[in-house]
């Protein structure tokens, strides 16, 4: 018994590779290790001169991540997670001093 393939699901896996071809571009490595993102993708994804991203590369494969600073409430947050653990810790102010101390001394 052959069964028919849902034209919906097809239609949105064609959709879909449709999409991925419209976010694919090519560019090049110059001379001085400099890679242009392609106008159309810095418009798309809001990058500005100046943004930074942290770099991956293995296998073949290049890839360049957005580095995003935390918001108020997520530095908050660290913040209070990191005095958290120096209390379980048991660290005081005095011995994060002293060890600042002894390595601006070094």
């Amino acid at each position: 018994m052959a069964t028919s393939a849902n034209p919906n699901l097809t239609r949105r896996r064609l959709t879909s590779k449709i999409q991925l071809m419209n976010d694919f571009a090519t560019t090049r490595l110059s001379s001085k290790g400099q890679v242009v993102i392609p106008e159309a993708i810095r418009r798309r994804l809001g990058l500005q001169s100046g943004t930074e991203f942290v770099v991956f590369g293995e296998d073949g494969t290049v890839v360049l991540k957005v580095i995003e600073a935390p918001s108020m409430q997520e530095f908050d947050e660290i913040v209070a997670r990191a005095r958290e653990g120096a209390r379980r810790a048991g660290l005081r102010k005095s011995d994060i001093a002293d060890a600042i101390r002894a390595v601006r001394s070094a």
